[in-house]
């Protein structure tokens, strides 16, 4: 499949699944839009800008992944989608994006007030997902190629979850992105 035929693929799953919720206030799309338009507005790459964008796209790729919470269970989001983006796009989009759960494990050890500063949903996935890094876990994360990009990313993770954002984005604003992201493979 074409990197273009991958981009279309992707857009027709945030139009067909982008309304729902996964535990926080708003919708995989608003949510998605804002963490893209966040990124953007801090000057980040095209492809950090892309990574924003597609960071919760395992939770719309597979079902189990909504269920996986509820269930007391961890769904990887993160692998499950940075594992599918691969088949378009390269390492700088999607390490990102496989590191942005390690990230707030990170946060959580590195950064006082950080854990508490995080929604409920949030402070349940963590749970779920191996609680705050011991020193050790965080230092090896942070030797990690792309992990700088992973905090960047959590962060406009942790504030893309207004009800009502300042800027209002659409998914076809970051469609040109992905086209020539995905294009460059």
């Amino acid at each position: 499949m074409s990197g273009t035929d991958g981009v279309d693929e992707i857009l027709a799953l945030f139009r067909l699944r982008g309304h729902e919720r996964y535990g926080e206030r708003v919708t995989q799309l608003d949510h998605a839009l804002q963490c893209a338009a966040l990124a953007d507005l801090d000057g980040a790459s095209d492809s950090l800008i892309v990574a924003a964008l597609l960071h919760d796209y395992g939770h719309l790729i597979d079902d189990r992944g909504h269920m996986a919470e509820r269930d007391g269970e961890d769904g990887r989001h993160e692998e499950v989608g940075a594992k599918a983006l691969a088949a378009w796009f390269d390492p700088a989009v999607t390490q990102p994006i496989a590191l942005h759960v390690a990230a707030k494990r990170c946060l959580c050890l590195t950064e006082a007030g950080y854990l508490e500063a995080l929604t409920p949903a949030s402070r349940l996935s963590l749970e779920l997902q191996g609680g705050p890094m011991t020193a050790a876990e965080a230092g090896a994360f942070m030797a990690m190629p792309h992990a700088e990009d992973a905090l960047r990313l959590r962060r406009w993770d942790d504030w893309g979850k207004a009800l009502e954002p300042e800027r209002r984005r659409t998914l076809e604003s970051f469609g040109g992105r992905l086209r020539r992201l995905a294009q460059s493979r």
